[in-house]
């Protein structure tokens, strides 16, 4: 596998000690209403302007509404040579009942 699953226990870990980045792929809506922090919000329409404007060597941690799209789109983004790539089980849903 070109990517991996994380607890959002690890991701949370992961954000504190790291520098990552953040991608949600929910649609914008669902963005705006709540995410999380530092997180950007990556569509159809702006999937180019995020590849250009991140750093590709910097942790990937991608999350959706529960953990599904978010696979799909870590292995896409693995493809465009992001090295550390992760999809968040549970998603944005899972997240916003801990944290």
């Amino acid at each position: 596998m070109s990517y991996q699953c994380l607890s959002i226990d690890e991701a949370k870990a992961l954000i504190d000690s790291r520098d990552v980045t953040l991608a949600d792929v929910r649609d914008p809506q669902s963005f705006l209403a709540g995410n999380i922090d530092n997180a950007i919000n990556v569509s159809d329409t702006t999937v180019e302007a995020f590849l250009s404007a991140t750093d590709i060597d910097k942790p990937l941690i991608i999350y959706c509404y529960h953990g599904n799209s978010s696979k799909g789109a870590a292995e896409f983004f693995h493809s465009k040579g992001y090295a550390e790539v992760y999809s968040m089980d549970g998603g944005y849903e899972e997240w916003r009942l801990k944290y």
